[in-house]
């Protein structure tokens, strides 16, 4: 039995195994990384997204523009 685990681990230790799970973590990791900051991006364009269909509700009940008036000159 000893002598099956000391060519399982010396087959282990040819092989690059845990290179490549190192390798794939990694890529994991950034990915993941990448898609919080993307999901913050849709996050704060859903935001923009209701607070001007509360314009166009307003518009479709016949309220005047919200935002900067016009100079009267």
């Amino acid at each position: 039995m000893e002598k099956i685990k000391q060519f399982w681990n010396w087959i282990l230790g040819k092989t690059t195994l845990d290179e490549k799970a190192i390798e794939v973590f990694k890529e994991a990791k950034s990915r993941a990384k990448e898609m919080s900051s993307e999901l913050k991006d849709v996050k704060k364009a859903l935001k923009n997204v209701a607070s001007q269909s509360k314009d166009v509700i307003s518009a479709s009940k016949g309220k005047k523009r919200r935002g900067r008036p016009k100079n009267k000159k």
